[in-house]
């Protein structure tokens, strides 16, 4: 399944916000105007379908239901989400929630409504007459229960597949720093070797030599990229590197440069799955020339696979990342505050400055950039601190 569209109402930052997604969408904006945010809304969809997830627990982890209304909503405070999708043989999927509060009792978040369409044809509307009869029902979706769910298990499965990477290299370096023995999500990398050598030995082999062919590149000291074992039986990554000594010295993991990490990171989780890719400023802790070819590499490392390219969204900050010429505006969104009334989602295509930017020659991420800026940016130098 591919996503087609995503639809939010009451959500975070946003009022209401459509995005209209293909293969790679980018996303830029200013800070604290949502970024984060948007990507949430599908790792909230991945979290309720799950397993050992839920309704209840994705709204938990996030804080509760207040925490996920926008605060500029007015008269309308359920948090609706519109999924759509298409599968691999065209039939179009349509997945929509909308999210309130128990009125008495414990005030538990409660479904206002959960539909399914499969091309035009409405095949879940709730609530029916047993969530009438029964009002705990609608403290759980139909997505979650394998029961419930098999007319259109495909859009869980798809939810279910989606994936979200931001590697803190400190974490992997420094396993003490964090709990590598949690549960649940790892978003952060923390137990990214244990992802690693989960894999079947013959593909993780093959994906370490595709990805230190591009690592000699960016890292030309670097040589026989490999997994081990110590002696506990913990996972790690050695590779060799040519510095004074003549055959080179093998290091692991934690003697890695960040930046190293970072794209290791990267590559593989590209290479591994087929699901939706949600990355965050991929280009922390890489060199500028790295980060220009960033677009173009994702894409390249995406052609060696057998199925067809991921989906990836992907937000950023660098003018460099979309200095990409193959990046198309109709695959980038700016995020703009309207101040009291949320953050809104704007296509580049629809702003006049920018397309008048891209016919003089600009790249799209000199054109669309300085629109994420502070309106008072040039204050920032002339403030009296002391």
């Amino acid at each position: 399944m591919r996503f087609a569209r995503v639809i939010v109402k009451n959500w975070r930052n946003f009022r209401k916000a459509d995005v209209a997604m293909e293969t790679r969408l980018f996303v830029v904006g200013a800070n604290a105007s949502g970024k984060s945010n948007l990507l949430d809304v599908f790792r909230f969809c991945r979290d309720i379908a799950k397993k050992g997830g839920g309704l209840q627990e994705a709204i938990a982890q996030r804080g509760g239901l207040s925490k996920l209304r926008c605060l500029a909503a007015r008269f309308n405070s359920k948090v609706e989400i519109d999924v759509y999708l298409t599968d691999d043989e065209g039939t179009r999927w349509h997945y929509a929630i909308s999210l309130t509060q128990e009125q008495r009792g414990k005030r538990q978040p409660v479904l206002a409504y959960e539909k399914v369409w499969k091309n035009d044809e409405k095949i879940l509307n709730r609530p029916d007459e047993k969530d009438k009869s029964d009002p705990q029902r609608l403290t759980q979706t139909q997505l979650e229960q394998i029961a419930g769910n098999f007319e259109f298990r495909g859009i869980a499965e798809a939810f279910q597949k989606i994936v979200y990477l931001h590697l803190v290299p400190q974490l992997l370096k420094h396993p003490q720093l964090a709990n590598r023995d949690a549960v649940g999500e790892d978003p952060f990398g923390v137990k990214f070797l244990e992802r690693i050598m989960e894999s079947p030995e013959k593909t993780r082999k093959s994906r370490l030599t595709r990805i230190e062919k591009v690592l000699q590149v960016a890292v030309p000291e670097l040589s026989q990229l490999h997994e081990t074992r110590d002696s506990r039986g913990v996972p790690h990554l050695e590779a060799v590197y040519k510095h004074w000594r003549p055959n080179g010295a093998m290091q692991q993991e934690d003697q890695f440069s960040d930046g190293t990490i970072r794209l290791l990171g990267l590559m593989w989780i590209l290479l591994d799955g087929d699901g939706l890719v949600l990355l965050e400023e991929p280009e922390l802790s890489l060199h500028d020339a790295i980060v220009s070819k960033l677009p173009a590499l994702m894409w390249r490392l995406q052609q060696t696979r057998k199925k067809a390219p991921r989906q990836v969204f992907l937000s950023t900050h660098s003018v460099g990342l979309l200095g990409d010429k193959g990046i198309s505006p109709e695959e980038v969104v700016l995020l703009r505050s309207r101040g009291g009334e949320g953050t809104e989602v704007v296509p580049a295509t629809s702003i006049e400055v920018v397309k008048r930017a891209l016919d003089g020659g600009m790249t799209i991420g000199e054109a669309i950039l300085p629109h994420t800026a502070p309106p008072q940016i040039a204050q920032l130098t002339q403030l009296t601190l002391f």
